[in-house]
């Protein structure tokens, strides 16, 4: 037991008083005498002992009486929690209301998300109407960010609508935090009102802020199980007219039971792709593939679908690409062209094969190329090397073919730019390629039986020979991968990311007095997926709330237009923020998109690519902590100024007044002396 005002007990020294009065009895007796005193001793004895017994119990009344008023004025109280406000002082509170779609689940008092807002207000009506209120939702909006009187508060709790927003615990918190820092109260107080789904209660990762008090206030919907989808991707990233396309799709379901013959369609389009029907076991996850063709070029918008109730809004998932009709490749050539790359690029319709001289290139045209190759220039200027590295990085692909003749320290200062490891010498050991790197996407599909169970084994597959080759040095820090080496280690073929692009490096030119590659079955299916892996498109789809830019590589990109954002098939439009990096641009939604689906970029009335916008998946799975997980987490992370509001059979008022305030004693006090002083008077009175 604690006191509000305790300097009110010195008043307990008001107990010497009854005492005193009983040590000191002074009324005055007058004398009577009598001829006989047998009698008269035996009733003055009896008479003694009552007068003293009365005497005795109306004086621990009195001190009892005493010692309630005193405590009473004293305001004792049992704290329920270390975290008790002053109430002399004027309070903040800032209340979180978790607005995400999960709040749309049922619990046994209707919608979550009413039943939050009706929390709210009860918290706020425990509170001075002179307090100061902050509300505060998933979406972050900057009308929420000031403090307002309890009674705006209570009124825009009515404005509060679901919302496709998601914020994770430690980012609300910090949120709180930084608008407490500019109030100059004495009480600090916060609440969050959530359902505290476990995929967004980092509570792990909060920054605690110890002069503020935090109270979880949880809401459990009656119902956790969902059947939705996860996520969607390719196998192949690249996409070309009459592709068969093997379209990967990842379901869950959390709930308790299984979920049988589950249809899942595919609509690209506004045509139906792909039909499939899916089993998933309870509380786990399940992968199909939808196998479809390429029909058409241009932009695919599209979406998965399946159906489950109650909750929906994770039932369809939105993706977008681009089916390519060729891919332009440029070969820059010293002083002849090369006759094996031309056959194979040059004969192919998936193909714009361009060759050029160093010496006519016109560097402003790389950027209309997914693919450029460097064949045997003797030399690498300055200026080529800056535009080639331009290129790359900005998600082009690099082919570096070198010459027999060529300068060695031209070449060193254009791959070091790079971060990439340099031609240093030739080695003219006859020898072959004795390892395939069977993890890298170029060698996907390229063997009809795997084996990489035996990659140790060199007579497995027949590798080309090499008569000579370049070395390579490489600085510690590059990112080289080896995709083709020789027997000795060295690499014959090996990758190197650059920015949003790659750089491909050969040990040899393409001369059958170095190798026999380019006449060996390897050559065709490795230059063909360099070329095609080099047109990989933007993403499929992005995360509404998630603030991702959405960043495009598009050669026909213009920097001084403007550029818009509309939904298919929807009056809906915005113009985003838009910033040019290099040869991307970079657009930011600043929270406009909130609506999942198929959105078209447009410049003017001409589409340029499509866009597609899911809602945050981490919602779809309704499992939340507990209320004794939540105590043992913040226990274990020693958050001090954290506490689980339970309410238990209390209303919320109640224990809200408990937990800030105690619990009163002063009323019992009260009561307990009326008590005592009027047991005094009915002792008075009525024992004679």
């Amino acid at each position: 037991m604690e006191f509000v005002n305790p300097y009110f007990l010195f008043g307990l020294f008001a107990v010497s008083i009854p005492v005193i009065i009983h040590l000191f009895n002074f009324r005055k007796f007058k004398k009577v005498y009598f001829t006989n005193v047998k009698f008269l001793r035996e009733l003055k004895q009896e008479t003694k002992k009552k007068s003293q017994l009365k005497h005795l119990i109306i004086l621990i009344l009195r001190i009892l009486a005493i010692i309630c008023l005193v405590l009473a004025f004293a305001q004792p109280y049992i704290p329920l929690s270390k975290n008790i406000i002053s109430q002399d002082e004027k309070s903040a509170v800032s209340i979180f209301i978790d607005n995400s779609f999960s709040m749309e689940a049922r619990s046994t008092n209707g919608f979550l998300i009413d039943e939050a807002k009706n929390k709210a207000a009860e918290i706020a009506q425990a509170y001075n109407s002179s307090d100061l209120f902050q509300i505060l939702t998933n979406d972050f909006e900057g009308r929420h960010q000031r403090f307002v009187s309890r009674d705006e508060f209570i009124e825009m709790l009515d404005e509060i609508q679901v919302s496709p927003s998601v914020k994770n615990i430690s980012d609300v918190v910090k949120r709180q935090n930084d608008r407490f820092s500019t109030c100059q109260t004495e009480n600090k107080i916060s609440y969050l009102i959530s359902d505290l789904q476990i995929s967004i209660s980092d509570i792990d990762q909060i920054d605690e802020d110890t002069t503020i008090i935090n109270y979880f206030v949880p809401v459990y919907p009656s119902n956790t199980g969902n059947l939705y989808i996860d996520s969607c991707w390719f196998e192949s990233p690249v996409h070309h007219v009459n592709q068969n396309e093997k379209l990967s799709v990842r379901i869950k379901n959390t709930y308790d039971n299984d979920m049988e013959k589950i249809p899942v369609k595919l609509k690209i389009n506004g045509n139906q792709k792909a039909i499939a029907s899916v089993d998933v076991k309870a509380g786990s996850e399940t992968e199909i593939i939808l196998r479809f063709t390429n029909y058409e070029t241009g932009i695919q918008n599209g979406f998965i679908e399946i159906t489950d109730y109650p909750v929906v809004y994770d039932d369809i998932f939105y993706f977008s690409y681009f089916v390519s009709d060729k891919i332009p490749v440029l070969c820059i050539n010293g002083t002849e062209e090369n006759i094996y790359l031309k056959a194979l690029f040059g004969g192919d319709t998936s193909f714009v094969f361009d060759n050029s001289y160093k010496s006519y290139l016109d560097y402003s045209s790389l950027k209309n190329y997914k693919l450029v190759i460097i064949n045997k220039l003797d030399e690498i200027s300055s200026g080529l090397g800056q535009e080639l590295k331009r290129f790359v990085e900005n998600g082009g692909s690099l082919v570096v073919l070198p010459s027999g003749k060529m300068d060695f320290d031209s070449y060193k200062n254009f791959l070091l730019t790079m971060n990439a490891a340099w031609y240093s010498g030739l080695d003219t050991f006859n020898t072959k390629v004795d390892y395939i790197n069977f993890d890298n996407e170029i060698f996907n599909d390229v063997f009809e039986d795997d084996p990489t169970t035996n990659r140790k084994d060199n007579r497995i597959i027949d590798l080309p020979v090499v008569l000579k080759h370049f070395k390579f040095t490489r600085l510690s820090r590059s990112e080289i991968e080896p995709l083709l080496k020789i027997q000795n280690g060295d690499e014959f073929l090996s990758v190197v990311p650059s920015g949003y692009g790659k750089l491909y490096l050969f040990a040899v030119p393409f001369e059958t007095s170095f190798s026999n590659f380019t006449k060996h079955a390897i050559f065709v299916p490795v230059m063909y997926k360099i070329a095609l892996l080099s047109d990989i498109g933007n993403r499929l789809f992005y995360t509404i709330g998630s603030n991702e830019y959405v960043e495009l590589n598009q050669a026909q990109l213009k920097k001084d237009d403007v550029y818009k954002i509309k939904k298919e098939n929807a009056d809906f439009e915005i113009i985003p923020g838009q910033k040019y990096i290099n040869n991307s641009l970079r657009m930011n939604m600043y929270d406009q998109i909130k609506q999942a689906g198929n959105y078209m970029l447009m410049n003017g009335e001409k589409n340029i690519i499509g866009i597609s916008f899911n809602y945050d998946r981490r919602e779809s799975n309704l499992g939340s902590y507990k209320i004794d997980d939540l105590n043992s987490i913040i226990s274990s992370n020693n958050l001090k100024n954290f506490l689980v509001l339970d309410v238990g059979d209390r209303t919320l008022s109640q224990a809200l007044s408990d937990l800030n305030k105690g619990i009163q004693l002063w009323k019992l006090f009260i009561i307990l002396a009326l008590i005592f002083l009027a047991a005094e008077v009915l002792i008075i009175r009525i024992w004679k």
